[in-house]
């Protein structure tokens, strides 16, 4: 990512914490507190108000990742969502001034504001990625919420014109790469360079033939990994839309499986995903085929986002490890598509 990092955590959140206090006056004026709940590309907060009647969701934009326009794309579609389908979602709340996007000045003379929005508080608990039998539940739901999604993007004429970025090779693996280079990743040596040159080669031929068809390519969530949905009462809840552009609709099943691709209960975790998918939304031969792709694309991005993460918690906990147990599965791909 091209969003600047401080040399010193501590440092880092405590700046965050009073830019966050200024913004959450401008939505809550009687919020009582504030604490930090994640800090990756956003820095996001859990607003608390003074009379206990409830909480919200504050999230800082770092300058440089999005656009207010892209912003303002965002929580139209997650209105849209909100409005038109069954998934829950959070809800978009508006500053004292009625604009859903607030602004602080510039404050590190970087040239750009903070853009700030805030969310309703969804409850529920992220689902436990070791407990196997409970992510084959979820993962069906997951895959149900999945298609209903992609449908109604099909069926929302916004869809195709919003402003909002574009997931493909180029901003994936190749020069544009939002997330950072791959080729920069912890433990990367010559042999795995090779090695994963030939998965990024074979994965940008096979993406050239799969194509861009408007049944297999449009507005996707792109980040419906774990960290992203809650669950209260066995119902799932999608948060965090942040990512959102155009990419391909398998790409949402590969981000689901997101640091846990070499974990052996994967395949009846796609399995699961797509019996939900299909009850909704029909996918061919030549697609199913496909996911194997996806998730590779997946995996090699989040070496390059490690690497650029160096100051995250999750970043930290995979390290170098995360890129050696990428290993198997680069030459399984290439042993069934090389």
């Amino acid at each position: 990512m091209c969003a600047m990092r401080s040399p010193s955590y501590s440092n880092v959140i405590e700046f965050y914490s009073e830019i966050a206090k200024k913004a959450v006056q401008l939505f809550y004026p009687e919020v009582s507190s504030i604490r930090l709940l994640n800090y990756s590309e956003n820095i996001t907060y859990l607003a608390e108000r003074k009379d206990g009647k409830g909480s919200a969701i504050l999230r800082l934009n770092r300058p440089g990742y999005h656009t207010k326009k892209e912003l303002e794309a965002e929580l139209i579609w997650m209105m849209a969502i909100k409005n038109h389908t069954s998934i829950i979602v959070p809800e978009p709340i508006a500053g004292a001034n009625g604009q859903f996007i607030q602004e602080i000045a510039d404050v590190n003379n970087s040239g750009q504001p903070y853009h700030c929005v805030m969310f309703s508080y969804l409850k529920g608990e992220t689902p436990d990625e070791m407990n196997e039998n409970e992510l084959l539940f979820h993962f069906e739901n997951l895959g149900e919420i999945t298609a209903h999604l992609h449908n109604h993007v099909e069926n929302w004429k916004e869809s195709k014109i919003i402003c909002r970025p574009t997931w493909e090779y180029e901003t994936m693996l190749g020069k544009k790469a939002k997330w950072g280079r791959w080729q920069d990743g912890l433990g990367i040596t010559p042999q795995l360079v090779q090695l994963f040159e030939k998965v990024s080669n074979t994965i940008y031929h096979r993406l050239n033939r799969f194509g861009k068809t408007p049944d297999r390519f449009g507005l996707i969530h792109a980040d419906l990994r774990l960290a992203n949905l809650l669950v209260e009462s066995d119902q799932l809840k999608v948060i965090d839309f942040d990512d959102c552009g155009f990419g391909w609709y398998l790409y949402d099943l590969a981000a689901a499986l997101s640091f846990i691709e070499h974990k052996d209960y994967v395949p009846d975790l796609i399995q699961s995903w797509l019996k939900g998918y299909k009850k909704v939304r029909t996918l061919s031969k030549e697609e199913e085929e496909e996911i194997p792709t996806f998730i590779m694309l997946r995996r090699l991005m989040l070496i390059g986002w490690i690497s650029s993460h160096s100051d995250n918690e999750t970043a930290q906990k995979m390290g170098a490890e995360f890129t050696f147990q990428t290993v198997p599965l680069a030459e399984k791909y290439l042993y069934r598509y090389g």
